[in-house]
């Protein structure tokens, strides 16, 4: 597989191309519990609208009334007043057209500082309630979803759709109904003020719907590819800048720059593909709106220029009801050439909520049961029942049977590859076993819930993982409620308590992303710290002295071996030396239990475990040609699994 054929797709496709419907389904599930906001920010944007179209009115009646020789209203009666209000002089009828469209422009004001609540409000609260939906179901997939999808990936969908959500919800809903308010009222006003000549000026309206209809069906694919090429441009950099150290030492810098100019260039192609076809609607609509407004002037103005109706008009047109027609019609124009706009936003909307939504209906593998209940452990006992499982069709791991009883250590050796951390996954149900049972004091694990079993486990990796934060944060991390004493204790324990005096400023050292700033088995001692603090009834130990030296490593295996006492264990380990001393030792080769039994028992068979001890003990001339080609065999294939992994 080539460097760049894996960004050829789009990891999420699949799930976004099964959602029917993701808008409706965005306001059904995430706007009903803020309809309130939403209808406030309807209400007042309308009445905002509607106060915003009274000021021409006005304007238009003083230009008829008070400079003119027409009655008070006469051309458009004012009929939400009785007639006794309505001003008889003309000093007061100024006065009255003042104070009206000052009061509308203040309480207009009012209602759209109302309105930006509503709007902003519903907003930010679907945009929160989408965000942390999207990322506890992101974070309770089972892991084979997180080996196909890149961070960045998922970055995206976290940040830039759901931001693209808030923008639409706040701006485009807001546009929306200015642009409904502003079109609607300004039609009916304009059909009371003079049918005939609104006629003129909403002519280019069906041809306005009928363009608008086209762009959706263009733009919308277009839309789609572009969310698809960002996320493959964030994965792409989240990848570098995680690798930055081996690009650097490898000398890489120029082939890494062009693979991020090719992704980029993607995302250029795709965006720029959208942009033209945006920047010619967006024109054209403007073009459209812009001839009624050019036939509205003409007509309107050979009306009232030449005291007749032109062609096969009838009836009149006073100069202020003319003014009124030209102000309303170029705010007709606004709104109509906006349309492009708030559609433009619906549609990277929709891409958008299609993502999410689509990762959202990511079915689960590992399914909890709803009448699971929680784990017991007395004796901790733990049994693998003839277990199997694979993460594709292939099983990795077949026929794994053994018990451990509570207290006991049970390590698990063998070559790369052979199941190991596989077989530990399992225990900690980051996966279900496909036949076979695990069960933990006779309790199923499909049978108990998640939380109460990881609860009663305690898992220290190879990979130690460090959140941004102190020393202090990443130690009680999942012991939230430790006091300062028991996280000292816990330190001691790992052998982690005097290098964390040294630091700056000991426990409450800030250690940078990921740890960076400590050395890798300086991170090991703090995970193993974590464990210690949590004290679970089962403990797990992945290679958890693999970042050490050997001096540190006799300091930590000393600890290790007080706190695995009376405690049921599981340890893998490539350095045999220690793990000797466990209860029961399993080989495995290929995903199968090829030995078992004590470390003497095990040297004296002269089997695979007594070559790899072999190995360790710098005794390779002395090892069976055979071993040294199914070891050869064994790393070509661990290899090409990786190579593949990594495509």
């Amino acid at each position: 597989m080539s460097n760049v054929e894996w960004e050829d797709d789009d990891p999420f496709e699949e799930q976004r191309d099964n959602v029917e419907n993701p808008m409706g389904r965005l306001f059904r599930v995430y706007g009903t519990p803020n309809a309130f906001q939403f209808l406030v920010g309807v209400i007042s944007s309308i009445s905002a609208r509607v106060l915003d179209l009274l000021p021409p009115l006005m304007l238009g009646i003083a230009i008829d009334t008070i400079f003119g020789d027409n009655a008070f209203g006469e051309q458009v009666p004012l009929v939400v007043l009785p007639n006794s209000w309505l001003p008889a002089t003309q000093t007061q009828q100024f006065w009255f057209v003042i104070v009206t469209i000052g009061g509308a422009f203040g309480l207009a004001a009012g209602f759209h500082w109302v309105r930006n609540w509503g709007f902003n409000s519903f907003a930010q609260e679907i945009q929160h309630d989408v965000r942390t939906d999207t990322y506890n179901k992101m974070q309770r997939l089972n892991m084979d979803f997180f080996a196909d999808k890149q961070t960045g990936e998922m970055m995206s969908i976290l940040s830039n759709d759901v931001n693209r959500l808030e923008r639409f919800l706040n701006d485009g809903m807001n546009s929306l109904f200015r642009m409904l308010v502003m079109v609607l009222g300004i039609g009916v006003l304009l059909f009371w003020i003079n049918w005939q000549l609104a006629a003129v000026a909403l002519l280019p309206v069906p041809v306005i719907a009928a363009t608008t209809y086209l762009f959706i069906k263009i733009i919308q694919p277009k839309y789609a590819e572009t969310r698809s090429s960002v996320g493959k441009l964030n994965s792409r950099l989240e990848n570098n800048l995680g690798g930055v150290k081996v690009i650097k030492s490898s000398n890489t810098e120029e082939y890494e720059s062009e693979r991020v100019d090719d992704v980029s260039m993607d995302y250029f192609d795709a965006n720029w593909d959208a942009i033209r076809t945006r920047i010619k609607f967006f024109p054209a609509l403007r073009i459209l709106a812009g001839v009624g407004f050019v036939l509205t002037f003409i007509i309107g103005g050979l009306w009232v220029f030449q005291d007749t109706p032109p062609l096969f008009f009838s009836g009149d047109l006073s100069v202020g009801m003319f003014v009124v027609f030209i102000l309303y019609t170029q705010r007709f124009i606004w709104p109509m050439a906006q349309f492009g706009q708030i559609i433009n936003m619906y549609q990277r909307a929709r891409a958008s909520s299609a993502r999410i939504f689509g990762l959202m209906d990511e079915p689960n593998r590992l399914a909890e049961d709803p009448d699971a209940t929680d784990l017991v452990v007395d004796d901790g006992d733990v049994v693998y029942d003839d277990v199997t499982f694979g993460y594709d069709d292939d099983p990795v791991v077949q026929n794994i049977d053994f018990e451990v009883e509570g207290g006991e250590t049970l390590a698990l050796v063998g070559p790369t590859g052979a199941g190991k951390s596989t077989i530990l996954k399992l225990l900690l149900r980051m996966y279900d076993v496909d036949d076979g049972a695990i069960r933990i004091d006779d309790q199923d694990l499909r049978g108990i819930t998640l939380q109460s079993a990881r609860q009663s486990l305690g898992y220290v990796g190879q990979d130690t993982f460090m959140f941004y934060g102190s020393v202090r944060e990443n130690i009680r991390y999942g012991t939230f409620d430790a006091d300062h004493e028991e996280i000292v204790d816990a330190a001691k324990a790992a052998e982690a308590h005097d290098f964390i005096l040294n630091l700056p400023d000991g426990y409450d050292t800030e250690i940078g992303e990921r740890g960076v700033k400590l050395s890798g088995g300086q991170r090991q001692r703090l995970a193993i710290a974590r464990a210690v603090l949590k004290d679970p009834e089962i403990l797990i130990l992945d290679e958890a002295t693999s970042d050490v030296d050997t001096e540190t490593e006799m300091l930590i295996q000393r600890s290790v071996d007080e706190l695995t006492e009376n405690r049921t264990t599981f340890a893998i380990a490539h350095r045999l030396s220690t793990i000797k001393d466990a209860d029961t030792i399993l080989v495995l080769e290929g995903g199968e239990i090829v030995e078992r039994g004590s470390h003497e028992n095990l040297i004296r068979n002269d089997g695979l475990y007594a070559h790899l001890w072999g190995v360790q003990a710098g005794e390779i001339d002395e090892l069976p040609e055979e071993f040294i080609e199914r070891a050869a065999k064994r790393q070509a294939r661990t290899e090409a699994t990786d190579d593949w992994q990594s495509c």
